[in-house]
């Protein structure tokens, strides 16, 4: 009941004022880097594809043109795919403001340090790197498994982001250690939650506001389980 508690709350607080400001900012951060990979697509098939193809039976076809405009149906391809390492590099960037916001409105009895921001994005940087492997291998592995690749796609991403992101809430509170412990102690809630948050980031226009989902939903969810004493950071 925890993660969905957890859940339900963090929608309710993306219409917060201070939480609405970093909505705005990673949607707006987002479709900047989907349009981006979308351009270079195109240019890249526009400067290495061949300019015509000549087929038996039929001759050269202008296959260039073709292909660069086409390759715009991959726009919400990408979404789907890029979004969950979209995410967990989110977490390094944005989440500790999403997190202040959150613990000001429900936990102000029980707010946290802010986290080094270089030591964050040095950890999320490492999980977007887990997390594109996860959907490289899952791909690969698409032809062999059928619709077990699905399960292993949202498991093993689910898997890292609640890795991520419940260890950066446990942090603003906890030593390393610590918060390493509770995540361990409070595993199957965390992969829970990151597992519908990774099911939430395949669904196509909506996924574009599940990062800052992601940040208000673990921090919900560390104070929602976090029911052993805490520790101080100081």
């Amino acid at each position: 009941m925890s993660v969905l508690r957890a859940l339900v709350l963090a929608w309710r607080d993306l219409l917060r004022p201070r939480i609405l400001g970093v909505v705005a900012l990673g949607v707006g951060l987002t479709l900047l880097l989907f349009v981006a990979l979308q351009a270079a697509a195109f240019w890249a098939i526009r400067a290495f594809a061949p300019d015509s193809l000549t087929l038996p039976w039929i001759g050269p076809v202008e296959i260039a043109a073709f292909l660069s405009w086409g390759s715009l149906v991959l726009f919400p391809v990408m979404s789907i795919f890029l979004m969950a390492p979209v995410a967990a590099g989110f977490a390094g960037l944005f989440a500790e403001r999403v997190a202040d916001a959150v613990e000001a409105a429900h936990y102000p009895a029980a707010k946290g340090l802010s986290v080094d921001f270089l030591d964050g994005l040095l950890e999320s940087l490492a999980v977007v790197g887990l997390v594109i492997l996860v959907t490289l291998v899952t791909l690969a592995l698409t032809p062999f498994l059928g619709p077990l690749a699905s399960v292993l796609f949202y498991l093993g991403n689910g898997w890292l982001l609640g890795r991520e992101f419940f260890q950066m809430a446990a942090r603003r509170h906890l030593h390393a250690p610590q918060a390493t412990a509770l995540r361990k102690a409070r595993a199957a809630q965390a992969t829970g939650l990151g597992v519908l948050i990774a099911l939430l980031l395949t669904v196509p226009v909506l996924n574009v506001l599940v990062p800052v989902l992601a940040a208000a939903g673990f921090t919900h969810l560390y104070h929602l389980t976090a029911s052993s004493p805490r520790y101080p950071r100081g």
